[in-house]
């Protein structure tokens, strides 16, 4: 195995050398040479996601995931610019990081708050994706008004009883650990009275349920608590400080949603708005109007277009930050709010440019599963892109972060501010 040079004296020219030799010597040949001749789309061409996964703890032990992490949590101890500059020697490759709630939810909470016995447990198996990761937040009468969630953990000795209920978690399925908030003290103030655990999800008293979306496809669940088990050991944080904690997760998680240059995979889903150039002129080659002969359809376009690249831009500053170990802002915030708007306004022109095609198309349909993956990419895009401005923090919630953590604004008044969660009014 090649071992590449390690500690924060690694220049981004010493790192780009070091990530080519690395991708010379331990990348299969066709996909290599997919990536140095036609880049991340002829990759995919050459290269099934489950081979893709087979091969990714190689990927993983290399310390290229997280290169910025110290060596003993599973990176390089590189310095944020060595780190960057290695990230686009690999880019034609298309070597997305797996586990990204793992990388993005979980990985900003055990720095900022974690104890080093529970970063060398967990950093190292997220970067190879040998541990799978989930987050156990919303509650079905706690979504925006998140601190008013009532799943309960009761210390038994050394060990958090949990029992509740969880919705919309993400591929809850596949998770091995969870990022948990649960409430510990029913009498203290909502915001004070919740801790934060790392739960084990493959465990008695753990029921996962799907909840298939508007497109067929089951990427979110619910997740049914019934006396399952947390060691004391895998509180994060003090018991009753688990907000404070959450804080590092929720902004990790508002900068994954937001597409374009974000760490991890892009959450939004759809197309991209140079597609759009795609479809407008394959419009006009079949005479339709509103194509690429249109001025006001290629305006359209070159706006989207522009957005988009503002967006990426914005993202690798953000981006940046985390690959120096720094825990998101609000500025995580701006770039959910504007990338989820952009993206709705880039795959509905996406489906009208594609024109009839997006309505109807050929093919027999057994199953909502064949009926999804059947689905043109801008329909599919259209439905999913719908869920955006919700997922990770609705726009609501995300502007009011912006209006009092950026702007300075006051807070709205709550008549319930510091009395007891036990004495609110809940739904």
């Amino acid at each position: 195995m090649t071992t590449l040079p390690t500690g924060p004296d690694v220049t981004p020219a010493e790192a780009v050398e070091a990530a080519r030799g690395w991708i010379a010597a331990h990348l299969p040949t066709a996909w290599r040479e997919a990536g140095e001749q036609g880049g991340p789309r002829a990759v995919r061409t050459v290269r099934t996601r489950e081979e893709y996964r087979a091969w990714y703890p190689e990927f993983g032990a290399s310390g290229l995931v997280a290169a910025t992490w110290e060596v003993e949590y599973g990176g390089l101890g590189w310095s944020r610019k060595a780190a960057v500059a290695a990230d686009e020697a690999l880019r034609p490759y298309h070597l997305p990081r797996l586990n990204p709630l793992g990388l993005n939810l979980a990985a900003p909470a055990l720095f900022a708050h974690g104890t080093e016995d529970q970063r060398r447990r967990f950093l190292k198996p997220i970067t190879r994706a040998e541990e799978i990761w989930c987050q156990l937040f919303s509650e079905p009468g706690s979504g925006s008004d998140l601190a008013s969630l009532s799943t309960r953990a009761e210390l038994d000795g050394d060990t958090w009883i949990v029992n509740g209920q969880k919705v919309w978690t993400t591929w809850a399925d596949q998770a091995d650990y969870a990022v948990l908030l649960a409430r510990t003290d029913p009498d203290a103030p909502k915001h004070q009275g919740i801790t934060y655990f790392l739960i084990a999800m493959r465990q008695p008293g753990v029921e996962v349920r799907p909840l298939p979306h508007i497109g067929g496809e089951a990427e979110f669940f619910e997740v049914f608590f019934d006396g399952a088990r947390v060691p004391d050991a895998h509180r994060l944080g003090d018991t009753g400080n688990g907000w404070r904690v959450a804080q590092a997760t929720l902004a990790g998680e508002r900068q994954m949603v937001s597409g374009g240059g974000s760490v991890g995979v892009d959450r939004i889903g759809g197309v991209s708005a140079s597609h759009l150039v795609r479809l407008a002129r394959r419009r006009t080659e079949a005479g339709l109007p509103g194509g690429w002969d249109d001025p006001l359809t290629r305006a359209r376009i070159v706006e989207l277009w522009c957005e988009e690249q503002v967006r990426t831009w914005t993202n690798r500053r953000v981006r940046a930050r985390q690959a120096g170990n720094l825990p998101p802002g609000p500025e995580s915030s701006i770039g959910k709010v504007h990338g989820t708007d952009l993206n709705q306004r880039i795959q509905e022109l996406a489906a009208t440019l594609a024109g009839e095609s997006s309505i109807a198309w050929p093919g027999t349909v057994s199953s909502p599963a064949e009926y999804w993956a059947s689905m043109p990419a801008e329909t599919r895009g259209m439905l999913r892109s719908r869920a955006n401005t919700i997922e990770g923090g609705t726009t609501e919630v995300n502007k009011n972060v912006i209006a009092e953590r950026v702007l300075g604004l006051p807070k709205d008044f709550d008549p319930y501010r510091g009395k007891p969660w036990r004495d609110l009014p809940r739904s």
